[in-house]
């Protein structure tokens, strides 16, 4: 049957996006100009979306870009070509504005690792403790928390604490532990992980630095201990970018996402960078919830308005502050 806007939010129902045939001699690029301007839509896009969709993108960022873009945006709707955790941040932001994300099945797995209800039991059982958790984490899970970091600002505002604040962390046990490392605190971890950062092979990584003696290695902090270790730089994904356009090397063996080597050889396409090999028979680590988006499925939202990502507005109010709390935070620290 034809598609109109009463029945596009059943058809989304069913899969978690708008799975209807897109002409194949259709220009997406062009049409997707056309509807950003016609409905005033800004596309927001992670660093590990596929290089097409960073290519229309109207802003491409890290976690804290992308909130930051998404807090001072002046669009009437917000296409969050990302997971779902950035879509509801974006909500949060903007409880007025509809925020659509290509397909509501673009979850996480360190999302995923930190269930609200069990999280609030422990949260209870230290109540002494102030809670710092991590943004790849649910709207619920923000509404527990007192200060949201991300990669880029995490140590800042772990420093910015007295020393003998006693303090949760989560979801991520290994951005926590090296944020331990970092600061010399003993912050209490939540065991939560992503999977896409753990399943980086450090006896692989190594045979790779071998063969490549003259690569540097960068790695984000979600990898394990024993893979930070390799690694030449550690930081988020716009400070990994950043080190390898200022870094006079010219090879870089990347510990993160692949997507983001897309970004890295727009700025220096002089320079050589290699996917550090998971430990599995795969070449290389990538996201399959990043992956999910697609052009065609950012078109059709776009043009059918769904799928929506919609929260409690109660909820929306208890997750915005300590969202807040970070932004104030991030520009107090020249962050932007």
């Amino acid at each position: 049957m034809p598609v109109d806007f009463e029945n596009a939010l059943s058809l989304v129902d069913k899969k978690g996006f708008l799975d209807v045939d897109v002409p194949a001699d259709l220009d997406l690029f062009a049409e997707i100009e056309r509807l950003k301007k016609e409905k005033n839509i800004v596309l927001l896009a992670h660093y590990y979306q596929e290089s097409e969709i960073q290519e229309i993108a109207d802003y491409i960022g890290d976690s804290l870009g992308l909130a930051q873009a998404a807090a001072k945006t002046d669009a009437d709707m917000i296409l969050f070509a990302g997971v779902h955790f950035m879509a509801e941040t974006a909500k949060i932001l903007n409880p007025h504005k509809k925020v659509l994300l290509p397909d509501l099945k673009a979850g996480c797995s360190l999302s995923d690792s930190c269930p609200p209800p069990v999280f609030k039991a422990f949260r209870e059982a230290h109540p002494d403790h102030l809670v710092i958790s991590y943004i790849n984490c649910s709207a619920g899970i923000k509404a527990l928390t007192d200060i949201i970091c991300t990669s880029s600002n995490a140590q800042l505002i772990v420093d910015s604490l007295p020393k003998d604040q006693k303090i949760i962390f989560a979801p991520d046990k290994n951005l926590g532990s090296f944020i331990n490392r970092q600061t010399g605190r003993d912050m209490l971890l939540w065991n939560g992980a992503c999977f896409v950062h753990e399943i980086f092979s450090q006896q692989r990584i190594a045979k790779l630095k071998v063969r490549h003696p003259q690569a540097l290695v960068i790695a984000h902090p979600e990898c394990e201990t024993v893979v930070l270790e390799l690694a030449d730089f550690i930081g988020s994904t716009t400070q990994m970018i950043k080190f390898t356009m200022e870094n006079p090397a010219t090879e870089f063996i990347v510990v993160t996402e692949p997507g983001i080597i897309h970004s890295m050889q727009k700025e220096s396409p002089q320079k050589t960078f290699i996917p550090a090999p998971p430990d599995n028979a795969c070449a290389c680590n990538e996201c399959p919830h990043m992956k999910r988006n697609t052009l065609e499925k950012v078109y059709l939202a776009m043009k059918y308005e769904v799928p929506e990502v919609t929260l409690p507005e109660e909820l929306m109010d208890a997750a915005r502050k300590p969202v807040q709390r970070m932004l104030d935070l991030s520009r107090q620290f020249g962050l932007g």
